[in-house]
Formats: C-alpha cells, sequence, structure tokens
C-alpha cells in the first residue's frame, strides 16, 4: 500500500477498544498529526461526527463544452460533490438522492445504539465518497477453541453510486483483524435501502438486525467449534489446495502467480499465528483463506482498505467464507452441515 493511502487511513479512519482489538495494522502514529485516530473505549458520537463527517454532500448542476464555446447543462443530471473541497464523488440522474452520512449514520445508528452498544469503528473511503460506522459489543468473545471475535453491525452508503446504504452484521476476527461471515452458514441479516427520493430509514427491521448482533456471539462460537471438530490431513489440505488454487500446466505468469498463491497458503498454514494453531481442522482452512484474501492477495483497481470493507458490506466476505467451505466438502467427501 502506499505511503498516501496509509495516511489517508490513519487521518479518514477512526477505531475504538483498543484496549480489546488492539490497533489496526494500517496503524502510523506518525501520520496521524496532533490527534490520534485510536480510542482505548469507544469512539464518542461528536468525534465521528466532527472529526468525518464535518462536511456536506451538495448538488450541482452538470455542464459540458460546448463545440460552439461556453458551456451547456446536461439535462437530468446532477454532481455530487464534497463542500469543503470540491471533490466530485457521482454522477447521477435528478432522481438519486444522496443520504447524508450524519443522518443516515450517526443519526440513525445513534438511535439503534443502547446501554451495551457503541461505535467501534467508522471511516471514509475514495475520497469521502463511502463511508461506513461499525456497532459493536464492549468485550471481545473468546471460545474454547482459542478463536477471540467481535460481533458488530456496519452500516455503510455511499455518494459514487457503488453502495446501497446498508445495514449488516459481521464478525471481526481478533487475531489477524479481518472481517468474517456472521454465520458462516448464510448469508448475514441485512437492510438495504436504494437512494431514491422515496427512501426511508426502516428502524423497525434495522433494530432486528441489530438484536441479532446479542445472539449472533453464541451462533459464530458453535460454527468455530464444529469445524474446529472437523480433521483436515495433510494429504487432505493439498487435495483443497489442488481445487482452491488451479495449476496451469504450461509455464508462464498464471503458473508462477499460482505457485506463489499456493506457497503463501503453505506458510499461513504451517508457520503464521493467524492460522497455524488450528492446523489440521476445518476452521484452520477457513482462517488460512480468509486470511490469505484479506492481508496478502493481489489487488486491482482499488487499495486493500477500500476492497476489504466493500467485501465485507455488499456480502463478498460471506461468499468467501462459504465457497472455502463448499470446496473443503467435496474434498472431505462428508457434508458439512455448516456449509450448506
Amino acid at each position: 500500500m502506499s505511503r498516501e493511502s496509509l495516511e489517508w487511513l490513519n487521518t479518514n479512519t477512526l477505531i475504538g477498544h483498543t484496549d480489546k482489538r488492539g490497533t489496526a495494522w494500517h496503524y502510523r502514529a506518525s501520520m496521524q498529526g496532533a490527534e490520534p485516530n485510536h480510542y482505548p473505549g469507544p469512539i464518542p458520537v461528536d468525534d465521528v461526527k466532527r472529526r468525518l463527517f464535518g462536511w456536506q454532500a451538495l448538488s450541482s448542476l452538470v455542464y459540458v463544452e460546448d463545440p460552439r464555446g461556453g458551456l451547456a447543462q446536461v439535462p437530468g443530471r446532477q454532481a455530487i460533490l464534497r463542500s469543503d473541497n470540491g471533490h466530485v464523488m457521482g454522477i447521477f440522474s435528478d432522481g438519486y438522492e444522496p443520504h447524508p452520512y450524519v443522518e443516515w449514520l450517526v443519526g440513525n445508528i445513534s438511535r439503534l445504539l443502547d446501554a451495551d452498544l457503541s461505535i467501534g469503528s467508522g471511516g471514509l473511503l475514495k475520497g469521502g465518497a463511502v463511508a461506513w460506522v461499525s456497532v459493536e459489543v464492549p468485550d471481545n468473545i473468546h471460545t474454547p477453541e482459542g478463536v477471540e471475535f467481535r460481533p458488530h453491525l456496519f452500516g455503510a452508503t455511499s455518494f459514487d453510486g457503488s453502495l446501497s446504504t446498508t445495514f449488516k452484521r459481521a464478525i471481526t476476527n481478533v487475531v489477524c483483524d479481518n472481517t468474517m461471515a456472521a454465520g458462516l452458514a448464510e448469508r448475514g441479516q441485512q437492510v438495504k435501502i436504494k437512494h431514491s427520493r422515496h427512501s426511508k430509514f426502516r428502524l423497525t427491521e434495522a433494530r432486528q438486525a441489530l438484536n441479532i448482533v446479542y445472539s449472533l456471539a453464541d451462533e459464530f462460537s458453535r460454527a468455530v467449534a464444529d469445524l474446529c471438530r472437523i480433521p483436515v490431513s495433510r494429504w487432505q489440505w493439498n487435495a483443497f489446495l489442488d481445487v482452491h488454487v488451479s495449476m496451469p500446466d504450461k509455464p508462464g505468469r498464471s503458473r508462477t502467480m499460482a505457485e506463489n498463491k499456493r506457497d503463501s497458503l503453505a506458510r499461513l498454514w504451517n508457520h503464521d499465528v493467524r492460522v497455524s494453531p488450528w492446523q489440521g481442522t476445518a476452521w484452520g482452512v477457513v482462517q488460512a483463506i480468509n486470511t490469505y484474501t484479506h492481508h496478502e492477495q493481489h489487488v486491482r483497481g482499488a487499495d486493500r482498505a477500500e476492497r476489504n470493507m466493500l467485501r465485507a458490506v455488499t456480502g463478498g466476505v460471506d461468499d468467501l467464507d462459504r465457497d472455502t467451505l463448499r470446496t473443503l466438502s467435496t474434498v472431505l467427501d462428508r457434508s458439512l452441515t455448516i456449509a450448506v
């Protein structure tokens, strides 16, 4: 990741509960200026408003250069730009309705908070065109198998058309700072609201998703226990890699990339503390693929932080973990009920 991207993450994201989760993988104290972006406890709502969302998304008419001279207005189109620096985040039809971050993420999420929940993270990506806020329980959950995690609810939206306003449950795996599928067996409950003039925040549905944050700890713990009881031998691990990473017959760039990926997964499986404690189990397989995808896989067209956050909100994390289990189920030639 470039220095510019690291500087962005250290000034345009806020990370809470670091006394429970540690610092984020992108933490660089020297890039944070006078005000650190990490908080030992929950992030104050006012800090989210001030530090992340202290500007407005403005609608502006769109003009193009007229070959006869001057400018011509584009009918039925609007540009959404930042009030503080003029950055154009997206161009839409005039039926597009922006969802202001303070109203839709801070205000609405504040209506969902109770005594046991608080803001655990928030941030801006793509020059401010994408934003998220995460509601979390105060304490980490520890399973008997040594897995430490935090259940939470994402709230995210965009001004570039990439996201509907979405509220979705998810899991943060503390040891590797990964987002994982909430239930492993199915997509996590989510609420999506389109950017239209008739869109409304459905508090009842969002509250139902929030309530599941509490039950999510038990659900995820059961899934981890089930996976840790399923043995995966060295031969089965290699067979899984054969299916997961297809190896081209002919030498070349594709074969080299496949070999490098297999080497990275083998290193995680055998030697990396984020994976190796669960080596020889189905959970270790899920952990290896998820960790590789989050932290080592080559990313095209976006930086890693954008890709990981968008994957968490749009369901890519759910697809990743479920696909891993489906492949493993085929290799083991047995039914994995949580993979169905």
